[in-house]
Parts: C-alpha cells; structure tokens; sequence
C-alpha cells in the first residue's frame, strides 16, 4: 500500500482518502485471511502441538473454531463495507478484486482445494500482496495504471512470496505429515532455499531494470541500501531449520518493511530531482 501511494505521489496523482481506504481494506483481508488460516489448519490437522510458528489460538484452545470462523466472517464483512466505498470511486474493476481477495483468502486453507495446501500458495501470495496490493492502491487514486506502477508490484510481491517460503521450509516436516503439498514440500529443503535466493535476487534487479530502462529515476536505487539486511537471512535459510528459522520468517518481513520504505522514497524524491 505504501509503494502504490509512493507511485501516486512521483506521478501527481495522491488521493488521501481512497489510500487510506485501500490501506484499511487491505489490512481487514489480511486478519480475516489470518483467522481462516488458524482455523482451517488446526481442523486439517496442520497446526498440532508440535508446530514451529508462532502461537495460533485454535490449536492453542484459547479460542474455539466457532469464535475463530465468527471473527473472520466479521472482519471480511468490515473490509466488504470499506469496499463500497472504493467501488463507487473505482467500479466493477475493484468489485472483481474485492471478491477474489476475500475468496482466495478463504481458499488459501480452506474448500475442497486449499490453495495452499496444493502448491499454489506462492502464485496467488505474489498476486495478491504484489500485483493487486499495489496496483489496486494506485488505481483507486488514478483510476488507471501505469508502467511503473506494475513494475513496482514486482519486488513487493517477491518479498512477500520469500516470506511464505521461509514460513514453508521452517513447516517442511509438519506439512509433509499433514499432507500439505507446498513447494518446499514438492521440491525439498534445497529447492525452497533456491526459490528464496531467486525471490530476493529478482527483487533487487527490478530497481536497477527500471532505472535502465526509464521507467523510473536513479533514485529508485534508494531499494538496495536494504541489503545490509540481507547476508544473515542467507544465513539462516542455508543453515538452520525447524524453530531458528522464525527469526529469518521476522527478518525477511522486515525486510521487506524496510525495502518498500526506502523503494517509496526514491520514487517520490525521483519526482523533484529526476
């Protein structure tokens, strides 16, 4: 949401309001996606007591798969409501990401075939937390896209993709007893640390691509002072497993946090020194 705005900004089209509406939005399908997945996983057997991530509440029993089901049905029914709003400035092309968003959400673990559970988790991350996120907080502003806002999509959705990867290595054993066929599952525990290495490679490349090819400014080039963050991420998706790793899972977030900073500001700085 924060690069999209960015975009806006560099190319003179900021709308305050339907940012801040793409933004709540966004984050009311993000904990309603969270909550299908703490609940869907403990009922397919993926969360047990012997899982690795950080606390869920259904496998915990601290709330029971009813409240958790209630609590997503509200917090999608919330981000519904803001979608209104966006639809009459944006139309049925919003209407279109609206329902996908809420329906992949709930497809990721849940449905007759989890997306998640098969493979797919990767794609549809890349999709929805790059290409919709970001272009979608553009369009609501714009109500159109640019170049550079589909480039910009990329990285961000890279980044969030090496985030479920490391979430996958860490889960490999667990899943694989679960009968959860996520690529580190299919592909191995070397397979999942070349697609990470790939992830994070191809997002450091965009920026220089873009500056090369005029898309943007050189400044867009503000991105790789994040790669101070990124040696010791190597280091733990190549070195460890299990538990250690949700410390690379946190890294690779913030990292991600700290790349679209700093991948905003040169987009915006790039608009009054370009």
């Amino acid at each position: 949401m924060i690069v999209g705005s960015a975009v806006a900004i560099s190319e003179d089209v900021f709308n305050l309001w339907p940012a801040l509406a793409a933004l709540a939005g966004a984050l009311l399908i993000q904990i309603g996606t969270n909550f299908a997945n703490d609940v869907f996983d403990f009922k397919k057997g993926a969360d047990t007591i012997e899982r690795l991530g950080p606390l869920r509440v259904t496998q915990a029993g601290l709330l029971s798969p009813r409240q958790v089901m209630l609590g997503m049905w509200i917090t999608f029914g919330l981000a519904a409501l803001i979608g209104l709003y966006l639809i009459a400035l944006g139309g049925w092309p919003i209407v279109v990401i609206g329902i996908l968003s809420i329906a992949s959400g709930i497809a990721y673990t849940g449905g007759p075939f989890p997306l998640g559970y098969n493979g797919l988790g990767d794609l549809f991350v890349f999709i929805f937390f790059g290409l919709v996120a970001v272009c979608g907080t553009y369009y609501v502003q714009a109500l159109t896209l640019s170049a550079a806002v589909i480039w910009t999509s990329i990285p961000i959705g890279l980044l969030a993709t090496a985030i479920l990867v490391v979430n996958n290595l860490r889960d490999i054993e667990t899943d694989r007893a679960a009968g959860k066929k996520t690529l580190a599952v299919r592909f191995g525990v070397r397979g999942a640390q070349i697609e990470y290495l790939l992830l994070i490679g191809i997002s450091y490349a965009v920026p220089l691509l873009m500056w090369l090819s005029g898309v943007s400014t050189p400044w867009v080039m503000l991105a790789w002072l994040s790669l101070l963050l990124v040696k010791p991420l190597i280091n733990l998706m190549m070195n460890e497993k299990g538990r250690p790793l949700n410390q690379a899972l946190a890294g690779t977030a913030r990292l991600e946090l700290v790349y679209s900073f700093l991948f905003s500001i040169g987009l915006i700085v790039g608009r009054f020194f370009a």
